[in-house]
């Protein structure tokens, strides 16, 4: 099939690498337009365009979608389909002019997660299974037919950035898939459950503040959703301090809140229905680090409680 490639970050990566020696034809890739980012704020391309680049692909950075040379430049490949992975929504115009249409390759096993987090919300869910799931392309965001999917388990150890990455690779395999049997007929779209929708919508730091108050479990899936960006945080005398990585152990007569100095490379903060026993934690401006490690630079001994806004 002759395919034009849509997609911004490194997440599509492994999906154009895989289409592009495969022995379908990306006729042309389509990524956003060069923003500043860095540390330094410097103008530089996607992932996606970097990937292209370095393949020779012919590349497209339109500002709208709907712009009418865009439109034109897309009827004059003439793609038999376009493949979409973590791109913009796009209008009617645009996925309207394949023979076979657009398809979408979304981290999640719709409907359940529909939206632009799907990976931070199943883990924050806790949910035992996630995947990728394939489907066609309609006016409203992640309603279209299924067309496949495949699935994998979610450990107690897993986090958002280790889904990530099991995920994109999971996400190449399926398009492929998805595009032979696309080609062969073996593939028609199965309508969605409505029924069965869940969202998964924009996650915000401000969504990461730990509230002590909460279940052992729910902070501990909140630690996972959130890591490694934007981080699960708390407060200690307005110190931000993320939580990338914790344990959970049971315990009666709680105090929410409160902090409990376990060892000289380790402590607690008491929640509704336990302690959270942090592992790895980050604090502003520094990387990750063992809780061992923060301990030695950080006396904890005169806080006797996490910050209200932390719960």
């Amino acid at each position: 099939m002759k395919i034009v490639f849509m997609g911004t970050p490194d997440f599509a990566v492994p999906s154009l690498e895989r289409l592009n020696a495969s022995g379908h034809t990306v006729a042309a890739v389509v990524t956003a337009p060069d923003k500043p980012g860095g540390r330094g704020r410097k103008i530089q391309g996607s992932p996606v365009k970097n990937t292209a680049l370095r393949l020779g692909l012919p590349l497209l950075q339109p500002v709208k979608l709907k712009a009418p040379e865009f439109i034109a430049e897309l009827k004059k490949i003439n793609p038999d389909i376009l493949i979409v992975v973590a791109f913009r929504i796009l209008p009617r115009e645009v996925y309207s002019i394949a023979r076979f249409g657009a398809v979408n390759a979304h981290a999640s096993l719709l409907p359940k997660y529909r939206g632009a987090a799907p990976i931070h919300w199943a883990v924050l869910k806790g949910e035992r299974e996630t995947g990728i799931t394939t489907f066609q392309i309609e006016d409203k965001v992640d309603t279209g037919g299924i067309l496949l999917q495949k699935k994998i388990p979610i450990s107690p150890e897993d986090t958002t950035g280790t889904l990530y990455e099991q995920l994109k690779v999971l996400a190449a395999e399926t398009l492929l898939e998805t595009l032979d049997g696309l080609e062969k007929g073996a593939l028609k779209p199965v309508r969605q459950d409505h029924a069965l929708a869940t969202p998964a919508p924009k996650i915000f730091p401000e969504m990461a503040v730990l509230d002590f108050s909460e279940s052992g479990e729910h902070i501990v899936n909140t630690a996972r959703a959130f890591s490694p960006v934007p981080g699960a945080r708390f407060f200690l005398n307005k110190n931000m301090i993320k939580i990338l990585k914790c344990r959970f152990q049971p315990q009666e007569n709680t105090n929410p809140g409160k902090l409990e100095h376990l060892s000289k490379s380790q402590f607690a903060i008491h929640c509704a229905d336990g302690l959270i026993i942090p592992d790895e934690i980050q604090t502003e401006g520094k990387k990750r680090m063992a809780v061992r490690d923060f301990l030695n630079g950080f006396d904890l001994s005169g806080f006797g409680y996490v910050d209200e806004n932390a719960g």
